[in-house]
């Protein structure tokens, strides 16, 4: 029978003990100076490690060689409390959930007054210790405020507010914490070395995200992913699958059709959504985490790999390209509207109506109110060329001496607009001033420097049958490629062209 890995990886010493450096240093150097106090109260989130750190620290008043921060680990006393090891009766765990009545206090006040059998002190390790009654607190209160010398206590709880003040008052409180993700992902990352098992790139994120910081159940959500791999050890869509989380692919296309404006592909994703049987709310719960990476890409752009540290590189290389398609206002909007979705889903008995509406208020702006202003704003300058977007525009237009007065004067801005949405009613072949502007911004190929836009030839449909999501996709290197023909263009498309559609013949 195979052990749970949060057993099998218990810590033995304080140094063992991940993510807690605030409560373990200053325990650790009052069992050097010899201050250790008779009481101590260890509160925090679920998994964090308050009783594993309890059973340390009598670990470490009961070696032979302490009191000391570091226990021997072959004394009696040691190899007793190790893990797995049979415990010892001078260290009583006692679960307040079953036995916090008046009664239980009134017993252990008498067997507390007793000396320890074989041991230093006799330590009492009282878990969930907010469930506790106040009668049973009141009973305890004396021997808590005066207990015998061979006495030490260490209340573990989750809710610290619910012990009463008399109590808390004769303690020393340790808050313990939520584990960072960086830090708890290397710490997984060792313990899959031990356990020889590989891991693809993008899982343990997974398993941080549904551990939520708690170490216990992080390695619980671990185990059962190693119980299940296979030779090829934890994948990615195994991962994904059986936690739940949105496949990244899904992700990328529901984002950059988000982008885009792109009404079709975002109705698409939200049917594949329901279609592969995800659960509304984690995808919704996915997307605003993506959007918020968006937010960090587009304001540290330089920087964001230090922030994003679980992110593989490819991934915040499409991330780059996928905040781009978004103004600052467009993406913190479409983020605030999906975190009021998602509180709205709660209890929803239409789940996909739920994201249809989250997609159409994303889609829509304007329709928004004073927040969608910001949306706006941004749409309004890529299509006016405002806000250091160059002013290329206006003499890639030929104009003849023909066109009336009222085309000249529009031209430029007709010209700008088409390109930011997409120019679907455009046609490359036209002579009219907008579609040489749309077709020498998307990088037509016989566009030269001076402004002249002659005819392309449509582009075929490739034999893989390409479509707009995977246009989206190559997008950046199509950039690339038009940065390496013509400066000017790169530059006007790159910040204010983005792909709308593709029918195979015409982008």
């Amino acid at each position: 029978m195979s052990v749970a890995l949060y057993r099998r990886y218990r810590p033995e010493t304080f140094a063992d003990v991940i993510g807690q450096e605030h409560v373990t240093e200053p325990l650790m150097q009052a069992l050097r100076t010899g201050r250790v106090n008779h009481a101590y109260l260890f509160s925090g989130p679920r998994g964090c490690g308050k009783t594993t750190s309890a059973r340390i620290l009598a670990r470490c008043l009961n070696c032979e060689q302490g009191p000391t921060p570091t226990p021997c680990g072959t004394c009696d006393s040691c190899v007793a409390l190790a893990r797995g090891g049979p415990g010892t009766v001078d260290v009583i765990e006692i679960d307040a959930a079953s036995q916090g009545g008046v009664d239980d206090a009134r017993d252990l006040r008498e067997r507390a007054s007793y000396g320890p059998a074989q041991s230093r002190y006799k330590i009492y390790i009282i878990d969930e210790a907010h469930m506790v009654t106040s009668a049973g607190f009141n009973a305890l209160l004396k021997i808590v405020e005066e207990p015998p010398e061979h006495v030490k206590f260490v209340f573990a709880t989750t809710e610290p507010e619910k012990v009463i003040g008399t109590i808390r008052s004769r303690t020393h409180h340790y808050p313990f914490r939520l584990v960072p993700p960086g830090q708890l992902t290397d710490y997984m990352e060792r313990l899959c070395a031990q356990e020889g098992v590989s891991v693809e790139p993008g899982v343990l994120s997974f398993v941080v995200r549904a551990g939520g910081g708690s170490v216990r159940d992080s390695l619980s959500v671990l185990d059962q992913l190693i119980a299940g791999s296979s030779d090829a050890g934890l994948t990615y869509e195994s991962a994904a699958a059986l936690l739940g989380f949105t496949d990244a692919e899904l992700l990328d296309a529901t984002v950059e059709a988000m982008g885009a404006g792109d009404a079709a592909g975002l109705f698409r994703a939200i049917d594949r959504v329901i279609e592969s049987g995800l659960d509304p709310r984690r995808f919704c719960e996915d997307l605003l985490e993506r959007l918020r990476d968006l937010i960090v890409v587009q304001a540290v752009p330089d920087g964001a790999a230090a922030v994003l540290r679980a992110v593989p590189a490819d991934q915040l290389e499409r991330m780059r390209a996928q905040a781009a398609a978004f103004g600052a206002g467009a993406l913190s909007r479409a983020a605030d509207v999906v975190f009021a979705g998602l509180s709205e889903m709660t209890g929803a008995t239409a789940p996909r109506l739920q994201l249809e509406l989250i997609a159409a208020r994303v889609l829509l702006p304007g329709a928004a109110g004073e927040g969608g202003y910001a949306a706006r704003l941004d749409r309004l300058e890529r299509r006016l060329d405002v806000g250091g977007v160059p002013t290329s525009a206006a003499p890639l237009t030929p104009l003849t001496t023909e066109a009336p007065v009222a085309s000249r004067a529009t031209a430029p801005v007709a010209s700008a607009s088409s390109v930011a949405m997409g120019a679907p009613h455009a046609d490359a072949r036209a002579p009219d001033p907008v579609a040489s502007a749309g077709s020498v911004a998307m990088g037509a190929p016989d566009a030269d420097a001076s402004g002249g836009a002659a005819s392309a030839p449509s582009p075929s449909k490739g034999p893989g049958g390409l479509d707009a999501a995977a246009i989206r996709r190559a997008w950046p290197d199509v950039l690339a490629k038009i940065f390496e023909t013509s400066r000017g263009t790169w530059t006007f498309v790159s910040q204010n062209a983005q792909v709308l559609d593709y029918d195979g013949e015409r982008l």
